[in-house]
């Protein structure tokens, strides 16, 4: 099966760092929003960018950073932006509706397919987001976690919320299968008389009810659904089983793995 392409309305969502310290945190956001597709970095009066500590741990994602957008304020990347979601772990007394990722991002697909322009709003690394920043954003998202030890660091939380937001994309994992014809019934009910008569031929029935043994052997292949390459590869066992047992029968077929 060909790759799939990633969804082209990820575009419209961008990924916000305002106020970054730590250029290392810079070129991991960009990794993790890398792979789940997101492409759009704005960065809100980075302390140090652009730096080659954000190059390496951006990896192979140094191509969002080289076409990140640095802004002095919050508004600046907010400009044209219709939902913009402040994530914050912290208790605040706002009248905004208060989240998490899987709940929100249903709406933020939604938006973007539809060509509307949408922001992920992450804080510095020590503080978080102001009020004054909370403010600006229409939306409030809290990644969930233990209540005792929640210690998720910029990276991390870049990570969950973009997960969250390309599983709901549709994208499947089908084209990582590998390739392969399903066995059809006949085939799978001729190896397993293929396997019946190589237990018979190397004594494993002896002392052994064959019939009950067998019929549940046939059950449980059925239920595996096997592939073709898989039904010659044991069939080129149970022959070199037969040969050793000096039984050979000729004609089985489904020998091209023997």
């Amino acid at each position: 099966m060909n790759k799939p392409q990633v969804p082209d309305f990820l575009k419209n969502i961008r990924v916000v760092l305002a106020r970054p310290n730590h250029p290392g945190n810079i070129g991991s956001a960009a990794r993790a929003m890398k792979t789940m597709g997101l492409t759009r970095l704005y960065l809100v009066e980075p302390k140090v960018f652009p730096s080659e500590e954000a190059d390496t741990l951006a990896s192979g994602a140094v191509d969002v950073l080289q076409t990140a957008i640095v802004v002095p304020t919050l508004a600046a990347a907010l400009a044209d932006v219709t939902v913009a979601c402040a994530l914050t772990s912290r208790r605040r007394e706002l009248t905004t509706p208060l989240s998490t990722p899987r709940e929100t991002t249903p709406e933020l697909i939604a938006r973007a397919r539809e060509g509307e322009q949408v922001a992920l709003v992450f804080g510095n690394e020590t503080f978080g987001l102001s009020i004054e920043e909370v403010e600006q954003c229409n939306r409030l998202v809290t990644i969930p976690g233990n209540p005792d030890y929640f210690s998720l660091n910029l990276a991390m939380a870049v990570q969950v919320m973009t997960y969250e937001l390309f599983s709901h994309t549709g994208f499947t994992v089908d084209y990582l299968k590998p390739d392969g014809n399903s066995a059809t019934q006949g085939e799978v009910d001729g190896m397993v008389d293929h396997l019946d008569a190589t237990l018979e031929d190397i004594g494993y029935y002896r002392r052994r009810n064959s019939e009950r043994m067998i019929r549940r052997l046939r059950t449980m292949f059925h239920r595996a659904g096997l592939l073709r390459e898989e039904i010659d590869i044991l069939r080129g066992f149970y022959k070199q089983a037969q040969r050793l047992a000096g039984k050979e029968q000729g004609g089985d077929g489904g020998d091209s793995a023997s």
